[in-house]
C-alpha cells in the first residue's frame, strides 16, 4: 500500500483521483487492521493502532470481504494475496461456532469462538450473519476461475451459505428473529421488522436453497412493521417508508451495498425513490440547520448511526445532538454525487488531520464540542469502499445481483428489476 497523502493534496485532487485515494485509504482498515491470523475484520481500530485483543466482527467481516474484491479490480492487492486472505477467512468461518448455521455478532479470531455482544446476545445474531453471507456471494460471483484456489472458496461459501437455517429463525411464525443463543434462547425477543437495514436478511432467507422461507414472511414480518410505510413529507420531501425523517443514514447503505436500488420495487416501494429521499431529507436536515449546530451547512451534512462524544449512539434529524458521520455522507455517493463530494472536500480542508488518519475518514465528530473521534468502525469504513465503489463501477451490486439464487428470491418476492431475468421454462 502507497504512503498516506496529506488532507491538503487529497483536496487538491480532481473527483475521479480522490475518490480512488478515499477508498484506498479506507481499504488500509481491512487490510493492515485486519485480525492477523483470521484476516476479519476487528470491530473497530485507533488512529495510530490496531487493538491486540482477538475481537472479530461478523457484519463489518461482510464488508470487509466486499472491501477486497474491491481492491483486487483495482489493482490495489494481487488477486494471489487475496485468495490468500480469503483462504485465512473461511477456514476460520468453517470452523467458528455457529447457531443453526447463523454466526455471532463477535467472535475470537483465533478460535472462532463466540464473544458476547451483550449478557443475553451470546448466540446467533441473523442480521449481521447476512451482511458477512452478502460479502462471500459476491466473492463467489467474483472469483469464477476453474484454479484449485478458486474452486475452494466458491465450494466454502456455498458450505456456509447453504447452511444458515433461515427458516429456523422465523420461530414456525411469519417473521424472521434477530436472535437465538444456546444459553439464553429467544429471550431477546427481537421480530425483524422494517423499514430499516435489514431487507438483505429477507432476500437472503427468501433465496436460500436449503432453508427458505415462505414469501409471507416477508410480507408478514418485515413489511408488517409499525414504521414500514411512512408516506408523509419533511422538508418538502415525500418518504415512503420508514420512521420519521428516514432515520439514520444506513438505513439507506448496508443491505444496498450489494441489493442494486436501481430500478427495483415491488408493492411497497421504488427503492431508489425511498434512499434517495432519504439522503436528500439528512441532507435538508443538516443544511436548515434548525437546531442551530456549529458546523453544519450544505457542505457538512451526514447524520447516522456512530461513535459520539458520549459513547456510540443513532443519529438522525430528530435524534440530532450536533455529531456529523462522514460515513453517512460518503456512502450516499450513489445518490447524492455532488453533495457527498462536497461533504469529502469540505472534511478535508475545514477538518484536516482531525477527521483524516490511517484508516481514512474517522468515524464521527462534533465542532460544537469540539470532539473528534480517534477511532474507526468496521460497519462505518466498509460501506464508504462499497458505495463509492457502486457509483463508480456498480462493481458489488453486479456481483450479488447476478447470483441465481438471489434472482430467485427476488422473484419470490415479487420485485421487480433491471437485473432480474425472466424465470428459465423447460
Amino acid at each position: 500500500m502507497p504512503k498516506r497523502s496529506s488532507p491538503a493534496d487529497l483536496a487538491a485532487l480532481p473527483d475521479e483521483q480522490l475518490l480512488e485515494a478515499v477508498q484506498r485509504q479506507t481499504f488500509r482498515f481491512f487490510w493492515e487492521g485486519a485480525h492477523p491470523q483470521s484476516g476479519l475484520a476487528r470491530d473497530r481500530c485507533k488512529n495510530i493502532d490496531v487493538p491486540e485483543d482477538n475481537l472479530v466482527a461478523t457484519g463489518g467481516s461482510g464488508f470487509g470481504v466486499m472491501a477486497l474484491i474491491v481492491a483486487v479490480e483495482r489493482g490495489w492487492v494481487s488477486r494471489t494475496a487475496a485468495l490468500e486472505r480469503f483462504a485465512q477467512m473461511l477456514d476460520l468461518l468453517s470452523r467458528a461456532t455457529c447457531y443453526h448455521g447463523a454466526f455471532p455478532h463477535f467472535m475470537n479470531g483465533l478460535s472462532g469462538a463466540t464473544i458476547p455482544f451483550t449478557r443475553k446476545d451470546d448466540g446467533g445474531d441473523l442480521v449481521e450473519t447476512s451482511f458477512l453471507i452478502m460479502g462471500l456471494l459476491c466473492a463467489r460471483e467474483y472469483f469464477n476461475r476453474d484454479t484449485p484456489a478458486e474452486t475452494k472458496l466458491r465450494g466454502l461459501v456455498n458450505f456456509l451459505w447453504n447452511d444458515v437455517e433461515w427458516d429456523w429463525y422465523t420461530r414456525g411464525r411469519p417473521v424472521l428473529n434477530w436472535h437465538w443463543s444456546a444459553t439464553n434462547g429467544w429471550a431477546l425477543d427481537l421480530p425483524i421488522r422494517g423499514w430499516n437495514e435489514c431487507l438483505i436478511s429477507y432476500v437472503l432467507a427468501a433465496s436460500a436453497r436449503r432453508y427458505r422461507v415462505d414469501p409471507g414472511v416477508y410480507h408478514q414480518g418485515f413489511a408488517a412493521g409499525r414504521q414500514f410505510v411512512n408516506g408523509k413529507s419533511y422538508y418538502g420531501i415525500p418518504l415512503p417508508l420508514g420512521a420519521p425523517f428516514g432515520g439514520p443514514l444506513y438505513f439507506a447503505h448496508y443491505s444496498f451495498c450489494g441489493i442494486d436500488p436501481r430500478g427495483l420495487q415491488d408493492r411497497y416501494a421504488d427503492y431508489w425513490e425511498q434512499n434517495l429521499h432519504h439522503v436528500r431529507i439528512n441532507y435538508a436536515h443538516c443544511e436548515k440547520n434548525p437546531r442551530n449546530w456549529q458546523g453544519y451547512g450544505p457542505s457538512c451534512w451526514g447524520l447516522t448511526s456512530s461513535d459520539g462524544a458520549d459513547g456510540y449512539a443513532t443519529h438522525s434529524p430528530d435524534h440530532d445532538d450536533g455529531t456529523i458521520s462522514p460515513t453517512a455522507a460518503l456512502s450516499s455517493m450513489p445518490y447524492a454525487p455532488r453533495w457527498a463530494m462536497q461533504a469529502m472536500r469540505h472534511f478535508l480542508i475545514a477538518h484536516g488531520a482531525k477527521t483524516w488518519g490511517r484508516f481514512g475518514f474517522v468515524d464521527a465528530f462534533c465542532e460544537a464540542k469540539n470532539w473528534y473521534a480517534d477511532t474507526f468502525l468496521a460497519i462505518d469504513q466498509g460501506p464508504i469502499i462499497l458505495m463509492i465503489e457502486n457509483h463508480r463501477t456498480g462493481l458489488l451490486w453486479n456481483l450479488f445481483m447476478k447470483a441465481p439464487e438471489i434472482q430467485a428470491g427476488l422473484r419470490a418476492l415479487a420485485f421487480v428489476s433491471p437485473h432480474i431475468k425472466p424465470e428459465q421454462t423447460a
